[in-house]
């Protein structure tokens, strides 16, 4: 068993074929709030027929995971190979250049080295469709300022309430805030073309930055916020989905045994126009938020397809390694929280990541290998023939493209704050082990799932007699994770 110590300096494996030989292109598309809920992942709901094409040329990482559950931790944590113990970043109003001011982000190093890095509305996190809340993008990692789109996440019904809503706000001397912000509906299915809203007219314009780039190598990264709230997608997007038909979680509870911060709520679904603002949701509204969600990755997945196509049109190819992720998990009604993440379970934490790099043996196949945010940033610099800084908390996962069954990672880590505490989690892909730590260092609560026996983690079995070895081995990758004190 490789421990996350004993691993950090082992395993370089031979070279994916020819990458090292020529300055790869990249490709770098980030999926907002897109769990593991793909065709190629083995959902047999959703419809994404593009994403599954990249993953039949490239490698599926099925055990991938984020450092924290939330979007811009994962995203700094992705972007700057630290994590989020080191940029201290929690939250989604902390920017990692006020912790770690010299940091060099993922995109910087290839501006560094000659690329013309150039970046697509969510890439680092943003306040999404509200401009008033500012945004965490970097403008030291591109070559020209982030794109963000002119187009609403709404369509015209949305928009017009949305506007009502600022109006209000305003009348009553109110500004945004991330505590209180104006919103619309949570579901709309506009009747209009892709390029009416946002990610449609960001997939437009990523195409037009490739048709630009025939010289200079390129960084590229494209950030789409669907099937991020509000489901908002195209009217044939809702249309591939009969909702009647749509299968909904069976463990819509709490986990037994679980301490209470170990939960989340639905602050925000509750904040849109006709969500409850409390109580139990009616089964027609359960059925409205997944066919939203699954809707809009449907909608996302067609303009990841607009991009992917231009690069095989433009002959771009053969030279360009694709990376695709979604930035953590989501829960859609699993343990009783809809349309959310920020927690540690495993629905929430483990997202999709797929590689596609010219010349690797392993396309078409899956890795179960444990992989973490934080092994991307050396893995994409590594194949691009790179060297990334020395402070960088990853490994890269580059042999995994040639032997997607290479002996790998022991455990992987995550954590998520919940006021006065930090749940510090890992898994060693059959166990999650969690623990729930004070700010004096005191352990307040511990959560202990098998996942051969508890796929969905339903049971919490720490406290479980049959299960004390397990908890002391767990533990013990736990306290390997390098933590840093939680102030």
């Amino acid at each position: 068993m490789i421990t996350r110590r004993a691993f950090a300096g082992s395993l370089l494996a031979p070279l994916v074929a020819h990458a090292a030989a020529r300055r790869l292109n990249v490709l770098l598309i980030t999926v907002d709030d897109l769990r593991p809920q793909l065709g190629c992942y083995g959902d047999p709901q959703v419809k994404s027929p593009h994403i599954d094409a990249l993953a039949s040329s490239g490698l599926v990482f099925e055990r991938a995971y984020t450092q924290q559950a939330l979007c811009a931790p994962s995203r700094t944590a992705l972007l700057t190979g630290l994590r989020p113990d080191t940029t201290r970043v929690y939250d989604i109003v902390t920017h990692f250049r006020s912790t770690v001011p010299d940091a060099v982000t993922l995109p910087q190093l290839f501006k560094n080295h000659g690329y013309h890095s150039q970046g697509f509305y969510k890439v680092f996190h943003l306040a999404g469709f509200d401009p008033g809340l500012g945004n965490l993008d970097d403008p030291p990692s591109w070559s020209e300022p982030l794109y963000l789109p002119q187009r609403s996440v709404y369509g015209p019904e949305g928009e017009a309430v949305l506007k009502r809503a600022y109006a209000r706000f305003a009348a009553e001397g109110k500004k945004p805030s991330y505590a209180a912000i104006p919103r619309s509906f949570a579901f709309e299915a506009p009747d209009v073309p892709d390029e009416a809203l946002s990610d449609g007219e960001v997939a437009v314009r990523a195409v037009q930055a490739l048709e630009r780039r025939r010289g200079q190598p390129f960084f590229l990264a494209c950030g789409f916020y669907k099937p991020h709230l509000p489901f908002v997608a195209p009217k044939r997007y809702w249309d591939l989905y009969r909702e009647d038909d749509l299968v909904l979680p069976n463990n819509q509870y709490p986990p037994d045994g679980a301490p209470p911060w170990a939960m989340v709520g639905d602050t925000e679904l509750r904040t849109y126009e006709g969500i409850p603002k409390q109580g139990p949701y009616p089964e027609k509204l359960k059925r409205q938020v997944l066919h939203g969600y699954l809707a809009s990755i449907s909608y996302a997945d067609a303009q990841v397809g607009k991009v992917l196509a231009a690069l095989r049109r433009l002959g771009l190819e053969k030279d360009t390694l694709v990376v695709l992720l979604g930035d953590h998990g989501y829960q859609v009604g699993e343990h009783g929280s809809w349309a959310t993440k920020q927690t540690n379970f495993e629905t929430s934490v483990r997202a999709p990541l797929i590689v596609r790099a010219p010349g690797m043996k392993a396309a078409g196949q899956k890795s179960k290998a444990l992989v973490e945010f934080v092994d991307i940033y050396p893995a994409i610099a590594e194949l691009c023939g790179l060297r990334g800084p020395s402070s960088l908390e990853g490994r890269s996962f580059r042999p995994l493209l040639d032997n997607p069954a290479l002996p790998w990672k022991a455990a992987a880590y995550s954590q998520y704050p919940r006021g006065q505490r930090m749940g510090r989690s890992v898994t060693d892909g059959r166990f999650r082990y969690t623990e729930w730590v004070n700010r004096q260092s005191t352990v307040e609560g511990v959560e202990l799932y098998d996942h051969d026996t508890d796929p969905h983690e339903n049971v919490n079995q720490a406290a479980s007699a049959s299960m004390a070895a397990a908890r002391v081995r767990m533990k013990r990758l736990l306290d390997d994770g390098n933590w840093r004190s939680f102030q």
